[in-house]
């Protein structure tokens, strides 16, 4: 799976019921090999994938892309990564925790 895949992936796992009341951008800055930066940007109960992100998201997430990978595989708990340093947040820490629930990961 590549970076690009796992974040479009992510998208598709968008839960609109869990989004009722936002009106949030995140933005994944990723670093690596398959560096670049992406942004979701949910309102209306929509999920928007801006490629190339944004000036001034509510929560950026920061990693490199083996870390995105094996999150998004399910191989790296990312609890475990923020906790050890390989997941770091900017803004919103409260949209960070739902996001679980926002884009129904298992």
């Amino acid at each position: 799976m590549t970076v690009d895949e796992a974040i479009k992936r992510l998208q598709e796992q968008f839960n609109p019921e869990a989004a009722a009341d936002l009106n949030k951008t995140i933005q994944f800055n990723i670093t690596g090999e398959e560096a670049g930066k992406w942004a979701m940007k949910i309102a209306d109960q929509t999920c928007e994938l801006i490629p190339g992100g944004v000036e001034k998201p509510d929560l950026t997430l920061s990693l490199a892309d083996k870390d995105w990978i094996a999150i998004s595989e399910g191989k790296l708990d990312a609890m475990s990564a923020y906790m050890t340093g390989k997941l770091k947040t900017t803004g919103d820490i409260m949209l960070a925790m739902r996001i679980p629930n926002i884009f129904a990961l298992r």
